[in-house]
């Protein structure tokens, strides 16, 4: 099974104590974190999206619901489906629901800001990120009920993570383990509330140098700590299933102690 797929249930909440608002986002002030995920009420009529929309510059969906129409219509996890979204290179994407069917939802394909971003049901992954040596931020927003990932991180460089929701899902975050180009890859996840059922927050490989980096992350549901936050892997490139290396915090690949993870 390619390791770039993901379906089942994911989103939640954004820490803290204020609830996050579609306005802070908006504005681009620093974002609060939130105490439970509030999941926004679409505006206007919803949009059916039949070909995949493209994105440069800043697009601001105003809340409004994208839902995948024709060849987007699927919310399965079968290989190579398009995206609602293609960003381009240093594109924001900003204030949009993706309703269900969500195909494969948003793809980057450089450098790019997801802002205030919700996925109602992921379909095949809510985002995947492309490009080498590039960042990509995800600020706000959630999604949930996601089969497999949430997150699929194919490209280099380093993905930040902040202020989300994610829940009932298989991996929140994944760096690519079988993709047939690898790179080194940061994973940064900072005051995301991660609701049960899940398995694993953040996946990475450790034999090409990636590392995750866990902070401010609230757990509920899982009072058993049956959710890995972080799971290591020996990737490669060959499309064959990558096996674990282990799990847990060593200060190199998997970057958090106890006291980053609150339980409740």
């Amino acid at each position: 099974m390619a390791e770039q797929r993901t379906r089942h249930r994911a989103i939640a909440g954004v820490l803290g104590a204020v609830a996050l608002t579609a306005g802070a986002i908006t504005t681009g002030l620093t974002l609060p974190a939130a105490s439970a995920a509030t999941w926004p009420t679409p505006s206007g009529t919803p949009q059916a999206v039949s070909k995949t929309i493209s994105v440069s510059g800043t697009t601001d969906g105003g809340m409004k619901r994208y839902y995948g129409s024709g060849d987007l219509g699927g919310d399965g996890q079968e290989e190579d489906q398009g995206p609602l979204f293609e960003l381009k290179d240093g594109a924001t994407l900003k204030n949009v629901i993706l309703g269900a069917p969500a195909a494969d939802g948003v793809h980057c394909e450089g450098s790019c800001t997801l802002q205030n971003v919700w996925w109602e049901d992921v379909g095949e992954d809510a985002a995947t990120f492309r490009g080498t040596g590039k960042t990509f931020n995800v600020i706000g927003g959630g999604a949930r009920k996601a089969a497999d990932k949430i997150f699929q991180f194919n490209g280099g460089g380093t993905l930040n993570i902040s202020n989300f929701a994610g829940q009932d899902f298989s991996t929140f975050v994944r760096s690519c383990g079988n993709c047939s180009s690898q790179y080194k890859r940061t994973i940064n996840v900072s005051n995301t509330e991660i609701t049960a059922p899940g398995k694993v927050i953040g996946g990475i490989n450790t034999n090409y140098g990636d590392s995750l980096t866990l902070r401010g992350i609230t757990v509920v549901g899982d009072s058993s700590k049956k959710i890995v936050p972080c799971q290591k892997y020996i990737g490669n490139n060959t499309g064959a299933e990558p096996s674990k290396n282990g799990s847990g915090p060593d200060g190199t690949y998997c970057k958090y102690s106890s006291s980053d993870i609150t339980y409740r």
